[in-house]
């Protein structure tokens, strides 16, 4: 009983440091997808939110090592349980101050660098240098460099490829339906491995339930095959009724801007998923810490077990900050960098997926706003009608820059502050 409204409490900085997760980090999924007119606003805020919400509540708990006992040591605080929850608390809030301060701005930053920098600003004022695991910093630091440049390399090589093959033939329409199988299976392939592993554990466990033999890994060839098959049957029956029905002569492409529109809001909807499982732990792993110790009266050392409540306030955190004030940063990544059409917001997408795909086989944390400001950067690079809008990429990367020094020094400010208060 007398744990029950601290926790409340804690809960509602939890839901503010969601909402503004979602408020920021969700343009992610659907800024590109607005910015090339494949979905408006609405659309894209309601699609982001059901995904969004059903991929944090269903598939957060995967993340095998939270963000609170990878970045800081946490043997440092055995026996001080009350400096981690207070320095808990300042990361709680420090972060969703920067992440309210970079959304009002526009500007689309990593929650995660956000989280990273408020968690080692708070243990190095707290225990000194020995409290913050420096390796792992350093990772993240390369990974401001390496994932823009190779999502915005991939990017640039998918939309040179689709320019030459298909926008630039003589006859793009017969091109784009000879081409329709190969997206379809492109897109299916690079999605099902990044969503498949997260379904793979609980669909395996199922299986074993039921007494099967079947290998869990069997399956995703036969859903990619169906669904590669589907995507490619209805593509093509959607292409011959817009070519029927096309309103206007004079319009450039018609057909395939609007087909591959089709398959940029199928790549939306998957990174939002993505995102949504992943990232939700940004702002609901520091409350997980807390509340273990509140509950136990220790520190865990080890993987943290996120009760589905808290899973549930991360995802309705997210799904509110997005409907409220998502409007700002998706306007940035989809308008301001440059201009786009569906086939760039596809090739761009296509590209943030497959460079956190790599990452992930190689172990490494990266970004999905930087991974997709680079595949933008790529598009307008590559595209000799587009113009890049140096100002608005100059104050990104500003953003990018200072989001883990920013959150660090106000991380150990508020540590501080709290601390002499208590």
């Amino acid at each position: 009983m007398d744990l029950i409204v601290p926790i409340i409490l804690l809960s509602g900085l939890a839901f503010y440091v969601a909402f503004n997760l979602g408020a920021n980090d969700v343009a992610n999924s659907m800024g590109t997808s607005v910015g090339s007119k494949a979905l408006t606003l609405k659309q894209a805020i309601i699609i982001a939110g059901i995904l969004e919400f059903t991929g944090a509540v269903l598939f957060g708990e995967r993340v095998s090592k939270t963000l609170a006992t990878a970045i800081v040591n946490p043997e440092v605080f055995i026996s001080n349980s009350q400096v981690f929850v207070i320095g808990m608390i300042s990361v709680l809030i420090s972060t969703g101050l920067w992440l309210q301060i970079a959304t009002r701005q526009g500007l689309p930053v990593s929650s995660s660098h956000a989280v990273v920098g408020a968690i080692a600003g708070f243990s190095f004022i707290a225990a000194g240098a020995k409290a913050v695991d420096w390796r792992t910093i350093g990772i993240i630091s390369l990974t401001w460099l390496v994932t823009p440049l190779i999502s915005g390399l991939i990017a640039a090589l998918f939309y040179t490829l689709i320019r030459h093959w298909i926008l630039n033939q003589p006859n793009p329409d017969h091109q784009i339906r000879e081409w329709i199988p190969w997206l379809s299976s492109a897109l299916i392939t690079i999605f099902g491995v990044i969503v498949f592993p997260i379904l793979s554990a609980p669909l395996q466990k199922i299986l074993n339930h039921w007494g099967s033999t079947l290998p869990v890994h069997d399956i995703p060839l036969a859903i990619g095959g169906i669904a590669a098959v589907s995507l490619t049957w209805i593509s093509w029956r959607q292409l011959d009724q817009q070519q029927t029905h096309s309103a206007s002569k004079f319009e450039k492409f018609p057909g395939i801007e609007k087909q591959l529109a089709q398959f940029q809001v199928i790549s939306a909807c998957f990174v939002a998923f993505a995102h949504g499982s992943n990232d939700v732990g940004n702002t609901i792993a520091p409350l997980a810490a807390i509340v273990a110790v509140l509950k136990t009266g220790s520190i865990p050392l080890v993987d943290l077990e996120i009760p589905t409540w808290i899973l549930f306030l991360g995802g309705s955190g997210i799904v509110t900050g997005l409907a409220i004030w998502g409007k700002n940063v998706i306007k940035t990544v989809g308008e301001n960098i440059i201009a786009l059409v569906p086939s760039e917001g596809f090739c761009a997408e296509l590209a943030t997926a497959t460079t956190v795909l790599l990452a992930s086989r190689l172990g490494l944390p990266v970004s999905t706003s930087h991974a997709l400001v680079g595949g933008v950067v790529g598009i307008g690079l590559v595209a000799n009608t587009k113009s890049v809008r140096l100002d608005t990429v100059r104050s990104i990367l500003l953003a990018w820059v200072i989001t883990v020094p920013t959150a660090a020094v106000l991380s150990a400010i508020l540590f501080k502050l709290i601390e002499w208060i208590l």
